[in-house]
């Protein structure tokens, strides 16, 4: 028995691991693809301003703006107004003004913005309108299938 104690204590449990190799820490593998990018509209070079409020409610924060028809809306968090959207128009994709993050409703996960290419330009525009300069350089490495079509992992907006 005092084998088994020791050899248990140096073991580490699941929720020990999930500490050490951070599943308990929220960190988020964005996806390199997404099957949704053909929605995406086709002029995102001039987009609402990162302190547009929801055009329902007029909440001033935690907006995101749909990529699809460019119309910003609050958060799950607020209002649910971006989630009302996105199930009854159907349009997917979703920047978030708070930390430029993009989230595909149909795929449940975010994007990884800097690597598909198709995002790539909403959001250096959407950087250079909320902090006033251009992103900083974030040396990537993109196969050609991830810039056509835009990989695998998940999330929540």
């Amino acid at each position: 028995m005092a084998n088994q104690a020791g050899a248990s204590s140096s073991t580490p449990s699941d929720d020990e691991n999930d500490l050490i190799y951070g599943a308990g820490s929220g960190w988020v593998e964005a996806r390199t693809s997404c099957d949704h990018l053909a929605s995406l509209s086709s002029d995102l070079a001039q987009i609402p301003t990162p302190d547009t409020p929801c055009n329902r409610c007029q909440h001033p924060t935690e907006n995101w703006l749909c990529l699809s028809c460019k119309d910003v809306l609050c958060s799950r968090f607020v209002n649910k107004h971006m989630l009302q959207h996105s199930q009854q128009i159907n349009h997917c994709l979703a920047l978030s003004y708070s930390d430029l993050s993009v989230w595909c409703f149909a795929c449940d996960s975010y994007l990884d913005a800097q690597v598909i290419m198709q995002l790539r330009p909403v959001y250096e525009t959407a950087y250079i309108l909320k902090f006033g300069e251009a992103p900083p350089s974030r040396s990537v490495e993109c196969s050609k299938g991830d810039q056509a079509e835009g990989g695998a992992s998940s999330a929540d907006s």
